[in-house]
């Protein structure tokens, strides 16, 4: 039974691993769905050779966090196997295989249901958040040399899906201006780009958006839903963006 936990715990750390890769990414720039998929990938070794890798292997940050996956997943994967092996050899002789079997079903099914519950995933990648962003300096490089970028705002890729609250709607009923919020291109799933859309630009299922804007603004905007509570979201960062901009007035006064 020792050899299960031993396992689960080295099951453990791989997500919490590939959790941690995921944030890390995300703050470079990478839109969240591309920053799992890349860090999974990297982790286990498998579907990492895609064209969406070469933004990743191509900056400088970016490349850094892959290369200590890899270096990870590798000795990951190693130990789960090697406990795997061990822990069926070594009950395989007293015939309580079935009892470990159930044993370590359960503890994956525990491991999984954790990891996918909302609340969870949540607070936990806020927690992430902010320790990357207290004890480390992940940033966007090559955006902030290029567009000299100061405190809070950074240029970054939104990923929209079907039941995001920019989905299937033109940019000029967004009014993203009015958060504050700057769409400068949109890469299209067929690889066509758009470059400065105008408002009649329409969002689509699939696209990714590269927006300038607050950190706080974008975080908020990726995780806006298609419902009542994605307009009220929309008006409240309205508001605020209308009293950060009174104040910068107030300062140049």
């Amino acid at each position: 039974m020792a050899a299960v936990f031993s396992l689960l715990i080295a099951i453990t750390i791989s997500l919490l691993i590939t959790r941690i890769a995921t944030e890390a990414l995300v703050l470079t720039g990478l839109s969240r769905q591309s920053a799992k998929f890349q860090a999974r990938s990297a982790f286990t070794g498998t579907g990492f050779a895609t064209k969406e890798s070469e933004k990743v292997v191509n900056h400088p940050v970016r490349r850094r966090i892959v290369m200590w996956l890899m270096f990870l997943g590798n000795a990951g994967i190693i130990t789960v196997i090697s406990s795997l092996v061990f822990a069926f050899l070594s009950t395989a002789r007293a015939g309580n295989w079935l009892i470990l079997l159930l044993s370590l079903l359960l503890g994956i099914g525990l491991l999984w249901i954790i990891s996918i519950n909302p609340y969870f995933n949540r607070y936990f990648n806020r927690l992430l958040r902010k320790i990357l962003q207290r004890w480390t300096n992940l940033d966007v490089r090559d955006y902030a040399s290029l567009l000299h970028l100061r405190g809070e705002y950074k240029v970054a890729e939104i990923q929209v899906n079907s039941f995001d609250w920019m989905a299937d709607k033109r940019l000029e009923e967004l009014q993203l201006r009015s958060e504050g919020v700057l769409v400068l291109g949109i890469e299209r799933n067929d690889d066509t780009y758009i470059g400065a859309p105008n408002g009649a630009t329409d969002i689509r299922s699939g696209d990714i958006l590269i927006v300038y804007a607050r950190q706080s603004a974008l975080t908020e905007i990726d995780s806006r839903r298609a419902d009542l509570s994605g307009d009220r979201a929309h008006q409240e960062a309205i508001a605020a963006h209308q009293e950060i901009l009174k104040e910068q007035e107030e300062r140049d006064l």
